[in-house]
């Protein structure tokens, strides 16, 4: 994670208290189970990850400017990068072929922290959807596989990076070994970038080529520190998920209409989070392991890859374990003090880990499963009334059993209620638009729903 400056404040939304909501069926996660997901968490192996931690470590420094060592050198970020790849490429020979293994190799100019200009390789494999409509949809999973040490530039000296961010790495490594044995409608890419230490530049060079190819990138779930480091105080029955409130791509108009309609809470990327949570919750099966939402696009004096994602317009957030130990991030290794510093495996909860990819694992496979979302979803607002209407458009990819409306008290994080309204793509409800927060989602017959959209004003 790079030291980057300061992350601008997040408007929170703090509205007078409304009346509560006449009750309909709670939008909570729903108890109908996909037995494939289920199957797949099943499948996460923690000595797996472990394996792949220990073989990130081996590289000794995965420092991005260490591509710059000797080409018949056996550590640094160019043998970590190949074997990235090769790991893809297993996975994709396991599945008949069903992973497109890709390199992106970019210049990165100089800056404060790359002195002269470097190539820089993110790798990545797209398990391409099987539906021709849904397979437009693209849903990416990312973590940076760079490191570094206690000094920003050296990139010499061990910086292994078992957590920040091995872990992250390890865990798209692992959902793609895992999802690759299923078939979806819609398209995953694991991405792992490099250069996220110096600037968040692999992530800023492969979301800007999304976005100039024009893929419809839905949502990006970001690992970044996931290791659930062994100290005193950390929670391993929690992980962080971290969400821009006013969106980094939003023109003036936009911002306006966001402030005016006290919208700073549901933007794309805290819609994701809400989604996260409520896979967690439904996948859960009475285990005590969580997301915790955090409504703030990251920690204070931190910045991680999804922000760059954000700037390019697209849902992204990021998670994180939940007590980060900093005498074992971005720290030579060393005994000083009595204290033993450096980012090492031993440091790194693999159990805790495999929590985190089983999440994952479940949140991308019910993403990829579940229909488009509605499109052009809007609330009427030509005239003063209590009523509610809601209108929107089909959603683009079909295989719709029913459309659920859901809303939510403005001062309250989750959605509270419901309401099915089958195939049509209107609605009215008794419930005065003034008080809630409403948005529509579209749902298969198995059960996977799609994401929320929240509607534009209509008049």
């Amino acid at each position: 994670m790079s030291a980057s400056k300061i992350v601008a404040g997040v408007a929170v939304l703090m509205i007078t208290a409304a009346p509560m909501v006449a009750q309909q069926k709670p939008a909570k996660s729903g108890s109908k189970l996909d037995s494939r997901i289920v199957g797949a968490m099943q499948k996460v192996s923690t000595e797996q990850l472990q394996k792949n931690d220990e073989k990130l470590v081996s590289f000794g420094t995965r420092h991005t400017l260490s591509v710059q060592l000797p080409d018949d050198s056996k550590v640094g970020i160019k043998r970590a990068a190949e074997w990235i790849r090769s790991q893809f490429e297993s996975y994709s020979k396991a599945c008949g072929g069903c992973l497109e293994v890709k390199t992106q190799t970019e210049t990165q100019e100089k800056s404060d922290r790359v002195p002269e200009p470097i190539p820089l390789t993110n790798v990545y494999a797209v398990l391409r959807g099987t539906d021709p409509e849904s397979a437009k949809i693209i849903y990416v999973i990312s973590g940076h596989y760079d490191s570094r040490n206690s000094e920003t530039n050296d990139y010499e000296k061990p910086s292994p990076g078992a957590n920040d961010d091995g872990s992250g790495t390890i865990v798209v490594l692992e959902t793609a070994r895992v999802l690759s044995q299923y078939k979806f409608p819609a398209t995953i890419v694991f991405v792992t970038v490099a250069g996220e230490e110096q600037g968040l530049y692999g992530a800023k060079h492969f979301a800007k080529m999304a976005k100039d190819q024009g893929w419809n990138v839905e949502a990006v779930l970001n690992n970044d520190i996931v290791g659930g480091d062994k100290s005193p105080g950390q929670d391993a029955t929690k992980v962080r998920v971290f969400s821009e409130g006013l969106p980094q791509s939003a023109t003036p108009q936009e911002l306006r209409r966001i402030r005016g309609l006290g919208e700073e809470n549901d933007s794309p990327s805290r819609l994701v989070a809400r989604y996260v949570d409520e896979i967690g919750k439904q996948y859960s099966a009475g285990r005590r392991f969580g997301p915790v939402m955090i409504f703030r696009p990251d920690r204070y004096l931190r910045g991680g890859d999804h922000l760059a994602f954000n700037e390019q317009g697209f849902a992204a957030v990021r998670f994180t374990e939940w007590r980060e130990n900093y005498h074992h991030q971005h720290q030579t290794p060393r005994t000083e003090g009595g204290i033993e510093y450096g980012d090492l495996p031993k440091f790194v909860d693999f159990a805790y880990v495999a929590k985190v990819a089983k999440l994952e694992v479940a949140t991308l496979a019910s993403l990829a499963s579940a229909p488009a979302p509605p499109a052009h979803v809007r609330l009427l607002t030509k005239s003063l009334e209590n009523d509610s209407q809601l209108a929107w458009d089909a959603s683009p990819t079909g295989r719709v059993a029913y459309y659920e409306v859901v809303w939510r008290s403005t001062m309250v994080p989750n959605w509270t209620d419901s309401k099915k309204v089958g195939t049509e793509t209107s609605e009215t409800l008794p419930v005065s638009k003034d008080n809630v927060v409403f948005g529509v989602r579209a749902v298969d017959v198995q059960g996977h729903r799609s994401t929320v959209v929240t509607p534009t004003p209509e008049r």
